[in-house]
């Protein structure tokens, strides 16, 4: 802070210091002096590295200087060059380290643009008045345009600068370029002209009314009131796209969008083909997912109603009950009196061929016993004894009686004639009127034990 000036006492003077003094003129010349405008030609026009620009304006008896900083600079579309004349708009201030009275300076436009403003303001005016500009007159914009029209210079920028943005985001896109100048007396007509026949033509499903930057006198063309008119009554959707982002002409209030320049027009109404094929290829995989989930509950559905179809089906039904019939008959069948008896016969039958199967494995048993007994006989019978050389004593049997065989003393009388029985023959012999017991078993009772 500088430091402030010792007075005598008493002394009633203000005294400033130069850094005071060019401070209080600064914010006394800033509050009295509003936003104004000044027209004078520039002379001492630098451009130093910051980007700003310092030049002087002046008239034949005066100059004032001017500083135009660099974000303010960018957006003057004036023929900023010594010796154009110009108008331009800014505040009053003061440099307080050199004490320079100057104009800061906001916008910069070529002298005579001030008339043409007035007049776009006017006709703005006038067209929003009459709903010309209204929201609810706008179309929409196609989101996938196949065919696009483009009213331009074909030998311009713009055209070249819209046709690169489209080719690399929609290059399937047809364009149409209706050829007319953009500049010029003759410019409105032939703009007029060519909207005409894109319109007449329909072949367009969008069309864009374009050109490069330039000054308010450059862009006039575009200010015509018909062509604003017929931009309104157009039945295709229309983009106007002239200039640069901080120009506006009366065809972007008419038309149904703006784009600030060609390269964002062609950006504004076409797709971007990468998003576009990914969106489609997740469609697709959505589309085919559901597809496929309704397409197994259709199935499903189908194989209920149709084995419910074949259940409730007459020929369904009458098969059941044909089978429920054969069933019953069996049954019947199985429990009918027939059918047992003949069951029971042929049980009967298999116990007949049981019966007979061990009545023969039995005698065949016993015939095997027999054969085996008999030949246990026949080895102690009389054949065998006989065979071995013994003889069977036998009585000689009278005319009425039948043999008998002589075994024990008492059998034999005196005087009986007997017969040997050998084997094989038979010899008749007399015994003696007294026969003599020769010898005996001791278990033999002999004939003449009492004498």
């Amino acid at each position: 802070m500088d430091k402030l000036i010792d007075k005598p006492a008493g002394d009633s003077r203000n005294i400033f210091t130069p850094s005071e003094l060019n401070r209080e003129a600064r914010m006394h010349l800033e509050a009295g002096f509003p936003v104004l405008w000044v027209s004078g030609e520039i002379s001492n026009l630098a451009r130093p590295s910051s980007g700003h620009m310092y030049f002087s304006l002046k008239d034949a008896r005066a100059q004032i200087r001017c500083a135009l900083f660099r974000q303010k600079a960018m957006l003057v579309q004036a023929d900023m060059q010594n010796g154009k004349q110009v108008l331009v708009r800014g505040r009053i201030s003061l440099y307080e380290p050199r004490g320079d009275y100057q104009l800061i300076a906001d916008f910069v436009e070529t002298a005579g643009e001030g008339l043409l403003r007035q007049q776009f303001e006017a006709l703005k005016k006038q067209l929003a008045g009459e709903g010309l500009f209204a929201e609810s007159r706008k179309q929409a914009l196609p989101p996938m345009p196949q065919t696009i029209g483009v009213i331009t210079s074909p030998s311009g920028a713009a055209i070249k600068d819209f046709m690169q943005v489209l080719q690399r985001r929609w290059p399937m896109a047809e364009v149409i370029v209706y050829p007319s100048s953009v500049q010029g007396e003759k410019a409105p007509g032939e703009l007029c002209k060519a909207l005409q026949q894109a319109q007449n033509e329909a072949r367009a499903e969008v069309l864009v009314l374009t050109r490069g930057g330039g000054s308010l006198e450059d862009l006039w063309a575009f200010n015509d009131e018909q062509l604003a008119r017929l931009i309104a009554d157009c039945s295709i959707p229309v983009v106007s796209a002239v200039g640069h982002e901080i120009d506006f002409s009366i065809s972007d209030f008419a038309a149904d969008a703006r784009a600030p320049t060609p390269s964002a027009a062609a950006e504004l109404i076409s797709p971007d083909q990468h998003n576009v094929r990914q969106h489609i290829n997740n469609q697709l995989h959505r589309l085919q997912q559901h597809f496929s989930w309704l397409l197994q509950q259709t199935q499903q559905q189908f194989d209920h109603w149709q084995a419910r179809l074949q259940r409730l089906h007459p020929a369904q039904q009458l098969q059941l009950q044909q089978q429920q019939l054969l069933q019953l008959e069996k049954r019947l069948q199985h429990y009918h009196p027939a059918n047992q008896l003949s069951r029971h016969n042929e049980h009967l039958d298999s116990l007949q061929k049981r019966l007979q199967h061990a009545i023969r494995a039995q005698l065949q048993t016993a015939q095997q016993q027999f054969i085996s007994l008999q030949r246990a006989l026949q080895s102690v019978g009389p054949e065998s004894v006989l065979e071995r050389g013994y003889a069977l004593v036998m009585s000689r049997p009278a005319d009425t009686a039948a043999p008998e065989v002589l075994s024990t003393p008492k059998q034999f009388p005196a005087g009986l004639p007997v017969t040997l029985q050998f084997a094989g023959f038979k010899v008749a012999a007399a015994t003696s009127d007294n026969p003599v017991i020769i010898e005996s078993s001791t278990h033999v009772e002999n004939s003449d034990s009492d004498s």
